[in-house]
């Protein structure tokens, strides 16, 4: 299955959670002394390996972060070819002054905010549910 594709039914059954813990970004050479089920997401670009992982597992690497995050992933299964899903989130978080990263899974879009933001964010993104 493929996942959904039209907007208005993706804005109204979304439904956001928080999944509990807090997260950060970090940037590695190499991944060989770290295990894969401490990893929750990786992105190898040309500058470095871009990590997501719960800040105590950062801290006991020894790894730098600038910002501790939540994440937030949106439930429905969208389509990788889905259209604007990410703009409507994302414009409703930054007219409320939050800013968002976001990664598109193959079955869920995850948002991750900073961690102040967490509750203010899950009520913007409850509202299009309503």
């Amino acid at each position: 299955m493929s996942g959904e594709k039209d907007l208005e039914k993706l804005l109204k059954s979304m439904k956001p959670q928080h999944n509990l813990g807090d997260y950060v970004f970090c940037k590695v050479e190499k991944i060989e002394n770290i295990a894969m089920d401490d990893i929750v997401m990786l992105f190898k670009e040309n500058e470095a390996i871009t990590l997501i992982l719960k800040k105590e597992t950062a801290d006991t690497l020894k790894l730098d972060y600038s910002v501790v995050m939540s994440w937030i992933t949106l439930t429905v299964h969208s389509s990788l070819e889905a259209v604007g899903l990410t703009a409507a989130f994302s414009k409703a978080l930054s007219e409320n002054g939050i800013s968002c990263n976001v990664v598109a899974a193959f079955y869920h879009d995850h948002i991750f905010v900073a961690k102040k933001d967490t509750d203010k964010a899950m009520e913007v993104l409850n509202l299009f549910s309503v």
